[in-house]
């Protein structure tokens, strides 16, 4: 999938989701931005208002609260323009079978008056058909459409005259007029629902996840994912923990098993358990056994309620119960994963996600802020378990004027970056080079004072 030419960024060009795709810079240098225009879309075809192009704002649900379209807008433009293209999971089948779709590319313009000025489909990639479908809007604020399939007008239904149509509904789906005027209605419908999977097929955790809590509720239902804010991550445990995420060595590994397994890994903590508290098994507790110092004298194993425990263990809960959650081959975007680990446990989140994406499918998207878990990638590339390919590093900055600025970081076959960013992390080697100059001036004092 790529985003494309997202207006609040300058001269980017295109960005390609690759199956783990990191985004590192400085603060408020636009990462978000570009996590956001996902949610964007995500939340408009989730919205049941189909006038309105994009679902800008949101009340109780929805992912992102960005204003109105005027705040979309990058200064100097009159139009936001979104472009994108994609591999379909199922194909698109048009004339019975005849023809194939295997990809698609889709693209439109909303301008300040939040009206949408053209949206597009069209074949992307080496396909042997040829699609092209576009909406434009006229003067009199009417659309005209052009559908083509290797270069052949669709087939008008007899007493279809030529006509201008209603504006499209939301920002991608046809008005049920052009469905009434062509024999091959199905194919509109069919690019709005491959739009929609592809969205649908999104989940998201944010930066800011719930504090602990001491007793968890739980009435037997089983949660689509684990909350923007990892509130149902808890829940998750409860109704898919004998739920088998992925075969390994001929044998079923199991969502609390293999986030155990992780937490484990990750130092965190020896085991993890949850007890029911009552014989109608409706409250529950979360018992931990932790990483170090979880025995007494006699050697009983001691565990803990999750309170009790660092702040840590709760904010990564949910990113693990997430990935191991999460439907084989959805995307999964987190905002600061990190936060709240020590740096030995930032770096083996790198091979958390490189245990989803190879065994599970799943393409991640991160916004980060650790140096531990890039180096932990570079690490993983130059020993072979995941390629450059397989990655996307990008390091957003700003320019003098304000202006984003966004760079692909360009990693070898040996995990090296050959266009390291300028003080990418601090200059952590001045750094050292002056504590050093500073402690030998120091002890040069101390010489010739003592003497």
């Amino acid at each position: 999938m790529r985003l494309e030419n997202f207006k609040s960024w300058k001269d980017t060009g295109a960005i390609t989701l690759r199956p783990l795709t990191a985004f590192f810079g400085v603060n408020s240098s636009g990462k978000s931005s570009l996590l956001q225009a996902l949610l964007l879309l995500k939340q408009t075809t989730e919205s049941r208002d189909v006038r309105t192009p994009l679902r800008t704002k949101v009340d109780k649900e929805g992912y992102v609260d960005l204003g109105s379209i005027s705040n979309l807008i990058h200064h100097g433009a009159d139009h936001v323009q979104i472009e994108l293209g994609w591999q379909l999971g199922q194909p698109i089948s048009i004339s019975n079978g005849q023809i194939k779709l295997s990809a698609l590319r889709f693209s439109a313009q909303i301008d300040k008056s939040a009206q949408v000025e053209h949206l597009e489909y069209d074949s992307s990639g080496e396909q042997s058909s040829r699609l092209s479908v576009s909406m434009s809007r006229q003067k009199d604020d009417s659309y005209t459409l052009d559908a083509q399939i290797n270069n052949q007008a669709l087939t008008r239904l007899p007493g279809r005259p030529l006509k201008r149509f209603p504006p499209p509904l939301k920002c991608y789906r046809f008005p049920d007029e052009v469905w009434r005027t062509y024999r091959e209605a199905e194919l509109f419908s069919d690019l709005s629902l491959a739009f929609e999977r592809l969205f649908n097929n999104i989940l998201y955790l944010g930066p800011l996840r719930e504090y602990p809590q001491r007793i968890y509720t739980w009435a037997g239902e089983k949660p689509s994912d684990v909350g923007l804010k990892g509130e149902l991550a808890i829940p998750v445990l409860f109704a898919a923990r004998s739920q088998p995420v992925y075969v390994q060595r001929g044998r079923k590994v199991t969502l609390a098993r293999k986030v155990e397994e992780q937490l484990r890994e990750l130092g965190l903590a020896k085991s993890l358990k949850v007890r029911s508290l009552d014989i109608y098994k409706r409250h529950y507790e979360v018992q931990i056994v932790p990483a170090k110092g979880g025995d007494d004298d006699t050697n009983r194993v001691l565990s803990l309620s999750i309170p009790d425990l660092g702040f840590g263990v709760s904010q990564v809960l949910p990113v693990l119960v997430l990935c191991y959650y999460a439907p084989p081959g959805a995307t999964v975007i987190l905002e600061q994963p990190e936060i709240h680990l020590h740096p030995s446990a930032q770096a083996g989140l790198a091979d958390v996600f490189i245990d989803v994406i190879k065994k599970r499918h799943l393409r991640l998207i991160i916004e980060s802020h650790s140096e531990h878990l890039l180096r932990r990638i570079q690490r993983r590339i130059a020993e072979g378990a995941i390629t450059p390919e397989d990655t996307a590093i990008y390091f957003c900055d700003l320019d003098e004027d304000g202006t984003s600025r966004l760079e692909e970081l360009q990693i070898d076959l040996y995990g090296d970056i050959r266009n390291w960013p300028k003080d990418f992390f601090g200059d952590i080697t001045g750094d050292l080079l002056e504590a050093a100059k500073a402690g030998l001036k120091r002890a040069n004092g101390k010489i010739a004072s003592s003497s």
